[in-house]
């Protein structure tokens, strides 16, 4: 019973977020959104730039990987931070 829960939850989830495309740097660039911070990892490896933009209550924050075992070597992940 509870699995079928959560799996009608991942699916329900994912369909919704399957509606919008993912936010992607240059879609922000694009969209008026102004690199407001950035800070690099220890391991040379990772990076992480925060967005905001003017009128609106809330950041954006892209976590961006290199990393040459990987196919893409370049690995993006941006997420809206309320």
């Amino acid at each position: 019973m509870r699995s079928g829960v959560l799996f009608a939850a991942i699916l329900a989830a994912s369909s919704v977020a399957a509606d919008e495309p993912p936010l992607t740097i240059g879609r922000l660039l694009e969209q008026g959104w102004e690199i407001a911070g950035y800070a690099s990892g220890s391991d040379n490896r990772t990076s992480h730039i925060l967005f905001r933009k003017p009128g609106i209550n809330a950041l954006v924050q892209c976590g961006v990987l290199y990393d040459v075992t990987r196919n893409p070597r370049t690995v993006v992940n941006c997420y809206e931070l309320r």
